[in-house]
């Protein structure tokens, strides 16, 4: 089970240290202390399995040696109560082997603290604790004074910045997320204090494998005592009010399952025996609601204070719904018509019913829109009529640089929900029955936040409208909350897609909305924009290259860099800075110490504001280019053409604004784009992506990430939407939250099927009709919800329709769709033949139950010999996409028992050793050339 565990202390002559020997223990090494001349012998140490010296650019190649490093320090400090070092200790996620916790630990320091001006002293540790599990973790001492070619210069006081703490902090739980997430690895961890994060608990101590060896040898120890007094103090805090552990597990999920479960009680008891009560203590709680099992089997949770809020949400939204006391006449809404024409606006059909809709009398309105469908001009409109029928328009977003995009797009005054919730609690700025709210990216917020906005609403009388679309990015914390409204009460879709101006790409933003993200993509390759290399670094490279050329040849046009990870940004922005340097479009650069560390700025850079700040009027995104600036003082003009100047200070949240996370950048609309694919990608986040532009988007990624175009396409297709506690509910008073009304059209906008495809045959009709009734159960599934059962009359009929026109028809069918999913699209669809083809050979291997367990143990064994060759051969990333094929393989069996039954006699050709406990689909898992080759232990 992956924890968090992430501190900082200082190495003092006060409290008696010493840099030699701090170094020499964390390193299990031999070194001399030249200041005191004595030996620190800690060679007979275990559990030490990585061991170096980082260096920063510039820094002598001979302080990679730790005694000379150490000794240096020492000889530089000349008071007694000096400090010598930081040391900062972080546990390292136990579901990684030890080559992909050592390469996370050192990329981590790499990129926070080396690349910073830190000499890094790194020792990973691989110790086992007192429960026989892995306890992997790292030990980091940094130096505290700037370092060049001569050596030591002064002391960096930037580096003592509180803030600092937490920013690592928080980038090492993205860090190790994103890594697991790589893997494929079902685990994450949170660097939120137990207390932000609103749990009633005591944080517990990290306990080392001193403190452990001490009580192996029947010595006490102060600090493990502690570690399970706190343990068992939590342990008891849960099962005097097992609702502590339902109110943290369901704040980033509505719903959850037994394992979920299971890990923070371990986390949070001392022993087996407290353990089994607080496990019993929840499930028997009055607070924990069942709501059976999900598409996968798995019996899945909520907690009664969930449900609550939903009800609590669905009642605030009917009630708001029933009111009529919002109307805007006719002549106002012709008036706000014919202003907007005479700037040159002109709404479409779509956005004239849109705005029909929003300026109705019922106090809630929904509108989902593709990306780029002209929400904001829309909204623009109605601004203009509500004003003129004597409302007041306000607008709320989740981010800052949203409630920018908002209202630059449509002249809202809006502001971000924390901020309204701030003022509201104080008794300011409070709603009447004469305002209007508008939440953009709605899509966005989880479901307790907007059930207190809607609540606010309600209670005040004011008129709600909510906009966004539930298939770009999701909300953070837990729920669905736009969604599950949306279906519940209805929504106008704009569908229209203006924002490109050329067809085909206007085609390729409604496929990635309509979850055709394969067929955007294969357009975009098509039309030259999908651009593949050897390696992510080489990619980076290549992007930046075409970002450059770009840039010189339409120096005019606005464009961003987009990716998935911070990580990412900082490079693609160095690369880019290096080639405006280069180009000579920077002026002289300038160091200063911003928050995310020292960055060296110029007249003519890119600048990117991460903190809302309402006297500079800039919001967390906004985006500019500095036109001056000096230790002191940067001047930046904003790209929406307003010049502002700051004391850097007091206000030194900025950073380089070529690239931007793609969370970053929803809501935003520029010229070109350039998007750089990593494995963190899911279909939310690359519609957002891929949709930004009006000209042209060009995406690159690295073979070492993606062996080719169908696994890029498998990576960004991956459905990550959240779930509702109500969509698993299915009594009779819950029907109508368990069978909401159809989301959206997926075919809607489209163009027209050709000729052929108008009258299908008898067959293809029906596997058109099978194949949509398994795409609408897949959907609901990939929600983390279960068939409902007018879904499960869908599919029968559909089978029996199959089968009465090819016996078998239907298995043959579901086979071919389990084998290759991507059918399951082209059925829906209507485009069979190839459908039709699977279908054949899937009867063909039904009857030759041979030939069916021949082409495992064929595949199975070529699969092997083609991941051994690839690790041979260095290329062990092409290796790891290998042994994922072998895992859908592995995981197929599951599902086939027939299959496994046969294979269960060929194990030897298998090249495996049965456990003779478990499945031969888990002994395949647990081959030891596959568990190793992705990266987790066994």
């Amino acid at each position: 089970m992956a924890i968090y565990h992430f501190s900082a202390k200082i190495i003092s002559r006060a409290n008696g240290s010493s840099a030699l020997a701090a170094a020499a223990y964390r390193s299990a090494s031999r070194l001399h202390g030249q200041r005191l001349d004595r030996h620190h012998d800690f060679s007979n140490k275990a559990g030490v399995v990585h061991s170096e010296v980082l260096l920063p650019d510039g820094a002598p190649e001979y302080l990679t040696d730790r005694e000379k490093l150490w000794n240096t320090v020492e000889a530089a400090e000349l008071r007694k109560d000096a400090q010598l070092a930081r040391e900062v200790e972080f546990a390292i996620p136990r579901e990684l082997d030890q080559e992909e916790g050592i390469r996370l630990a050192r990329e981590f320091v790499e990129r926070e603290f080396v690349a910073n001006g830190m000499i890094a002293d790194l020792n990973v540790h691989w110790d086992t604790g007192a429960d026989g599990e892995a306890k992997p973790h790292a030990h980091v001492m940094l130096t505290l004074r700037d370092v060049g070619e001569d050596g030591f210069g002064k002391k960096n006081r930037d580096w003592n910045r509180t803030d600092l703490l937490e920013k690592w902090r928080e980038r090492w739980a993205e860090h190790a997320n994103q890594r697991l997430a790589e893997l494929d690895i079902d685990a994450r961890i949170d660097h939120r204090s137990l207390e932000a994060q609103g749990i009633d608990l005591e944080p517990q101590h990290k306990i080392g494998p001193a403190a452990a060896r001490m009580v192996e040898q029947g010595l006490a120890s102060e600090r493990l005592e502690e570690h399970h007094a706190i343990a068992r103090a939590n342990g008891e805090k849960l099962l005097a009010n097992p609702a502590l552990a339902l109110v943290a597990i369901t704040h980033g999920q509505a719903t959850f399952t037994t394992r979920d479960l299971a890990k923070f009680v371990h986390r949070h008891s001392e022993g087996k025996e407290q353990f089994d009560r607080v496990m019993a203590a929840v499930r028997a709680s009055p607070e924990l609601v069942t709501l059976g099992k999900d598409g996968r089997g798995e019996d899945r949770f909520t907690s009664r204070a969930m449900i609550d809020t939903e009800k609590r949400l669905e009642r605030a939204t009917v009630t708001l719904e029933a009111r009529r006391h919002h109307a805007v006449a006719t002549r106002d809404q012709d008036r706000a018509l014919a202003r907007a024409a005479t700037r040159g606006l002109f709404l479409s059909t779509e956005q004239r019913d849109a705005l029909d809709l929003v300026t109705k009398p019922q106090g809630l309105s929904t509108i989902i829109g593709y990306a780029g469908t002209g929400k904001s001009a829309m909204l623009g409109v109605a601004r203009e009529a509500w004003e003129l029928a004597g409302y007041r328009v306000q607008g709320a977003t989740l981010s800052g640089i949203a409630a920018e995009n908002l209202e630059s797009g449509s002249g809202v005054a809006s502001r971000t929900i924390a901020s309204l919730e701030y003022q509201w609690a104080q008794e300011r700025e409070l709603l009447t029955n004469r305002d209007v709210l508008v939440i953009d990216e709605a899509g966005m917020i989880g479901t307790r936040q907007m059930e207190r906005v809607i609540a606010e609403a309600e209670k005040r009388g004011a008129k709600v409208v909510l906009v966004g679309d539930p298939e770009q990015l999701q909300a953070i914390e837990a729920g669905a909350a736009f969604r599950s409204i949306a279906e519940r009460h209805g929504s106008f879709e704009l569908t229209h897609v203006r924002r490109q101006r050329a067809e085909w790409q206007r085609d390729a933003t409604r496929w990635l909305a309509t979850e055709r993200t394969g067929d955007a993509i294969a357009a975009y390759a098509e039309h030259g924009a999908v651009h593949a290399a050897e390696t992510r670094e080489l990619a980076r490279a290549e992007l930046v290259d075409r970002w450059d050329r770009d840039r010189q040849a339409v120096p005019d046009a606005s464009r961003i860099i987009l990716t998935h990870t911070n990580d990412e940004v900082q490079a693609l922005n160095g690369l880019a800075r290096e080639r405006m340097r280069g180009a000579g479009a920077l002026g002289e650069d300038v160091e200063i110490g911003a928050e995310r560390g020292r960055r060296s700025f110029a007249s003519g850079d890119r600048v990117l504001f991460l903190k809302n700040e309402r006297g500079l009027g800039v919001k967390n995104g906004s985006l500019g280019t500095v036109q001056s600036v000096s230790q002191v003082r940067m001047a930046v003009l904003l790209d929406d053409g307003r010049a502002v100047a700051f004391d850097l200070k007091g206000y030194a949240y900025v950073d380089h604004g070529y690239a931007a996370t793609i969370h970053k950048a929803q809501g935003m609309t520029v010229d070109r784009v350039h998007v750089l694919a990593t494995p963190g990608l899911d279909r939310h986040a690359a519609y957002v992506a891929l949709s930004r532009h009006r000209d042209q988007v060009d995406l690159h990624y690295g073979r070492d990430d993606f062996a080719d175009q169908g696994r890029l396409v498998r990576t960004l297709s991956r459905e990550r939407g959240k779930d509702m506690a109500s969509d698993y509910l299915q009594p009779a008073k819950a029907v109508e939250i368990s069978a909401p009304a159809p989301r959206r059209g997926r075919f809607e906008g489209l163009r027209p099927p050709v000729a052929s495809e108008l009258s299908p045959a008898p067959l293809d009709r029906a596997v058109a009709r099978l194949g949509r009734a398994v795409a609408d159960t897949m959907r609901l599934r990939a929600l983390g919800g279960s068939e409902l059962p007018h879904q499960r009359v869908a599919l029968d009929a559909a089978a029996k329709e199959l089968n009465a026109l090819r016996p078998n028809g239907s298995r043959d069918l579901q086979a071919a769709f389990r084998t290759n999913p991507e059918l399951v699209t082209d059925a829906a669809q209507g485009r069979t033949a190839r459908v039709l083809q699977a279908m054949t050979l899937e009867s063909e291997l039904h009857d030759d139950r041979i030939a069916r367990a021949d082409r495992f143990v064929a595949d199975w064994n070529r699969h092997a010999r083609r991941a051994a060759a690839f690790d041979r051969q260095g290329e062990r990333w092409r290796g790891d996409e290998v042994r994922t094929a072998m895992t859908t393989m592995a995981k197929s069996l599951q599902r086939d028992p027939q299959l496994e039954s046969l294979l269960r006699t060929r194990v030897k050709e298998l090249g495996i050793t049965p456990s003779g406990t478990g499945s031969l689909s888990h002994d395949l898992l647990h081959w030891p050339g596959l568990s190793r080759g992705r990266g987790i232990g066994i």
